[in-house]
């Protein structure tokens, strides 16, 4: 079924779940619940989209019976971590590959992606402030280096300057066009399990890199609306490495970024439960979540988010208080 005109602002939301349909269905599931739920709020009043909606909600609970047995489906606290560090783990790829210097199509989408995935993460609440620091920044280095590829420019490497304006509109992708990007061949995203260098990979508190940018400096202000993705013409988000283009020799080094790490609760180092706390089976329940959490932040190799979550299993066991 085509997707009516008001909904436009959801089609590439849409099209990343298709892409993601048979390799990370829990990516599938939760950006067409991200749809379905921004559809709702664009229009859900005239017929076609009334029909549209209806179908999507149809598609999901088809989706999550399928799906019924996977925590990131069953439990909010991992699916959150799941999309969180997998639009993560997608930015920092491209910002590694941006900072080295090699700009390629691959590259322009993941980010872009990666933009998409944190808009993702709106489902399950209220946005933090890094991520949605990290979508800004991530939309407009697509923008800015697909421009400077298109006009036969070369971007500039790492963190510059962005104008602090030139944010998307409300809904991230509602004006873009599937007719342009016509490089040829195919466009394929950095695959969130790309290596990148160790000393670049800190997904803690605090800004991450390419996060630096000033308001003032860098290139003249470009416009989220000028990126286009053509449709079909890019492989699922997570390619094999292999197909990514190979770093030349005069690539610069990516700017080591300092690793940032949580501070430890003295008190939970040698922690014991305390006399008389007793334990309720939705404690035993919440304490299972931040470790799968943890656990799930640790397959991302996302220490900072691993060291929180059993922090504060640790303090629920032990106190009976989060």
């Amino acid at each position: 079924m085509a997707l009516p005109a008001q909904l436009k602002a959801i089609q590439h939301h849409l099209r990343t779940a298709q892409e993601h349909e048979n390799r990370d269905p829990v990516v599938a599931y939760y950006c067409r619940l991200y749809s379905m739920q921004t559809g709702m709020k664009l229009d859900s009043k005239t017929p076609e989209c009334r029909k549209f909606l209806v179908k999507l909600m149809d598609q999901l609970e088809s989706m999550k019976k399928e799906l019924s047995d996977n925590e990131s489906i069953s439990q909010e606290v991992v699916g959150n971590a799941h999309i969180e560090n997998y639009a993560l783990k997608m930015f920092l790829y491209a910002d590694n590959e941006d900072r080295a210097g090699r700009f390629h199509k691959n590259m322009i989408k993941s980010f872009y992606t990666a933009s998409l995935l944190l808009d993702v993460l709106s489902v399950f609440g209220e946005m933090s402030e890094e991520n949605i620091q990290h979508r800004k920044y991530a939309r407009w280095k697509a923008t800015y280096i697909h421009n400077c590829l298109k006009n036969g420019e070369t971007p500039q490497a790492g963190p510059i300057g962005m104008d602090e304006d030139g944010e998307a509109d409300e809904h991230g992708a509602e004006g873009l066009s599937d007719q342009g990007l016509s490089y040829g061949g195919s466009f394929r995203a950095g695959p969130p399990s790309e290596p990148y260098d160790d000393q670049n990979q800190s997904l803690g508190p605090g800004p991450a890199p390419g996060i630096g940018f000033t308001p003032s400096a860098g290139p003249p202000t470009t416009n989220f609306n000028n990126i286009h993705i053509p449709p079909g013409a890019h492989a699922p988000a997570n390619t094999p490495a292999a197909e990514l283009p190979p770093p030349t020799a005069e690539a610069v080094k990516p700017v080591p970024v300092p690793r940032t790490m949580p501070t430890v609760d003295p008190s939970l180092l040698n922690a014991q439960q305390q006399g008389g706390v007793h334990l309720s089976p939705e404690d035993f329940t919440k304490a299972q979540k931040y470790c799968k959490y943890a656990g799930s932040a640790l397959q991302y190799e996302d220490v900072g988010t691993a060291v929180q979550n059993l922090q504060k299993a640790l303090k629920l066991l032990t106190t009976g208080k989060e």
